[in-house]
């Protein structure tokens, strides 16, 4: 009996520890990541396949849709496949707009 509470508790804890891990998935903006970043965060993405995406990025503007990231060398429907939960796309801002009255000249 006391073997089967501990093994039900072992078991308890590992799935929650897992949960956990699930749970904390990091979230990569490829909009606004810097390459270490990139490379930290996203699977099968290195330091070669994040400078391509900073460099796309760069060449291109922001991305629209995850499946932007199709577009950069080295990057393919995998490797979007596997990031998917992980990558968000930020909205970039809206140029500022001159909302200040100039004043007239007298």
């Amino acid at each position: 009996m006391l073997k089967k509470l501990f093994a039900v508790g072992i078991a308890g804890l590992l799935s929650a520890s897992l949960y956990a891990a699930e749970a904390t998935v990091e979230k990569v903006d490829i909009n606004t990541a810097d390459a270490a970043t990139l490379d930290r965060g996203l699977d099968s993405v290195g330091a070669k396949k994040a400078a391509a995406i900073i460099q796309y990025r760069t060449e291109h503007g922001p991305f629209k849709k995850i499946e932007d990231l199709d577009q950069v060398a080295g990057i393919g429907a995998g490797i979007i496949a596997k990031n998917r939960d992980r990558i968000i796309i930020s909205v970039p801002a809206a140029p500022a707009t001159n909302t200040v009255a100039q004043n007239p000249r007298p």
